[in-house]
C-alpha cells in the first residue's frame, strides 16, 4: 500500500474510530443509567445555579450592562478599565493578594496541625476540642466580639489593656487608622479560619488505616514527623486538596470581615478587597458588566491558585 492509499484511508479510519467511541459511550451510559438518573437532580441544579451563572458572568464582562437596558458589547473595555484606569481596583487586588498569600498558607497549616494534634485525643475530649476550635468560624457574634476588642475609645478591650500598661497615652481608633487595618483583618481572618477545612482534616485523619503506621515502623520510620510526611499526608491527599480549595476560596473571597470591621469604603481603601469592590459596582452602582469583569478576574485568580496548589500537593510524601 502506497502513501496515497494510506492518506485516503485515514479519514475512514477516523470515522470508524469515532463511531466506535460513540457506541462505547452509549453502552457505558446505558449500563450505568441508574447512577446517572440518581445524580441527575444534583447535576441539573449545579449546572443551573453554578455553571450557568459563571458562564453568563463571563459573557456579561464584555458588555456595558446596567440592568435596566439590554447589554451592549464593548469588548475588552471593562478589563482595560480595571487594570489601567481604576485605581481602587489596583489597591483592592494588591490587598487581596497580600491577604491571600499570608492567610492562605498560614490558615492551611494551622488547620492541619490543630487537626493532627486533636486527633491524638480520644472520645469526648476530641469532640469537645473540635467544637472549641471550630466554633469561631460559625459564630454569628464573631464581629461583635472583635468590634468590642478594637473599639476606638478607652472602653475598647485592646485600648484598655494598652492604656493600663502605659504602652499608649491615648486611645487609638484602630480600624480608622490606615496602617493598622490590614494587620487586624489578617488576625481576625486567621482566628476564623478553622472551619470546613479543619473538619475535613480531622475526618481524613480518622479514616487512615492504623496498620499502615505499623508497617511504616517496620520499614524504618523513626519519629512522628516522618510518620506525618510519609504515611499520614499521602493517605489523606483528597482531604488535603479539598482543604486547600476551601482555604484559597476563603482567603481570596474575603469581604464580610473588611465591611464589618473597617467599613465599606474603608479609610483610604486600606481594607478594600476584590469582593468589596465587586459588591460596590454590582450591588450599589449596578454596573453589572464591569462587576462581571471583576468577578471573572477573581475567578481566574482562584482557578490558577488551585492548579498551583494541586501540583504542590501531588509531591507530598515523595
Amino acid at each position: 500500500m502506497n502513501q496515497l492509499d494510506v492518506a485516503l484511508d485515514q479519514p475512514m479510519i477516523n470515522v470508524e474510530r469515532r463511531h466506535r467511541d460513540e457506541w462505547s459511550l452509549k453502552a457505558k451510559i446505558m449500563k450505568n443509567k441508574t447512577s446517572y438518573i440518581m445524580i441527575a437532580p444534583y447535576f441539573i441544579l449545579f449546572f443551573l445555579f453554578t455553571v450557568l451563572p459563571v458562564l453568563m458572568s463571563m459573557a456579561l464582562s464584555f458588555t456595558n450592562f446596567n440592568v435596566l437596558e439590554p447589554p451592549k458589547f464593548i469588548g475588552w473595555n471593562n478589563y482595560v478599565r480595571a487594570f489601567l484606569e481604576d485605581d481602587v481596583f489596583r489597591i483592592a487586588i494588591r490587598n487581596t493578594l497580600i491577604f491571600a498569600v499570608i492567610t492562605g498558607p498560614i490558615s492551611y497549616v494551622m488547620c492541619l496541625l490543630f487537626a493532627w494534634m486533636i486527633n491524638e485525643f480520644n472520645g469526648k475530649l476530641r469532640t469537645f476540642l473540635t467544637l472549641i476550635f471550630y466554633a469561631p468560624s460559625i459564630s454569628g457574634n464573631a464581629y461583635v466580639i472583635w468590634n468590642y476588642v478594637l473599639r476606638g475609645d478607652r472602653y475598647g478591650i485592646l485600648n484598655g489593656i494598652l492604656l493600663a500598661l502605659n504602652i499608649i497615652n491615648a486611645p487609638i481608633v484602630w480600624m480608622k487608622t490606615e496602617k493598622y487595618v490590614m494587620t487586624f483583618l489578617i488576625i481576625v481572618q486567621l482566628w476564623l479560619s478553622l472551619g470546613t477545612g479543619f473538619l475535613t482534616f480531622i475526618a481524613g485523619l480518622q479514616t487512615i488505616d492504623k496498620s499502615m503506621y505499623e508497617a511504616a515502623a517496620i520499614d524504618g520510620i523513626k519519629n512522628r514527623w516522618q510518620e506525618l510526611w510519609y504515611v499520614t499526608l499521602p493517605s489523606m491527599k483528597p482531604q488535603l486538596l479539598f482543604g486547600a480549595v476551601m482555604q484559597i476560596t476563603q482567603s481570596f473571597a474575603v469581604a464580610d470581615i473588611s465591611i464589618q470591621l473597617a467599613g465599606n469604603p474603608s479609610v483610604n481603601y486600606s481594607g478594600a478587597t476584590i469582593v468589596t469592590h465587586l459588591m460596590d459596582y454590582g450591588s450599589i452602582r449596578y454596573e453589572m458588566g464591569y462587576a462581571s469583569a471583576i468577578a471573572t478576574i477573581l475567578f481566574l485568580l482562584m482557578v490558577g491558585s488551585n492548579k498551583l496548589i494541586g501540583k504542590l500537593l501531588r509531591r507530598v510524601g515523595n
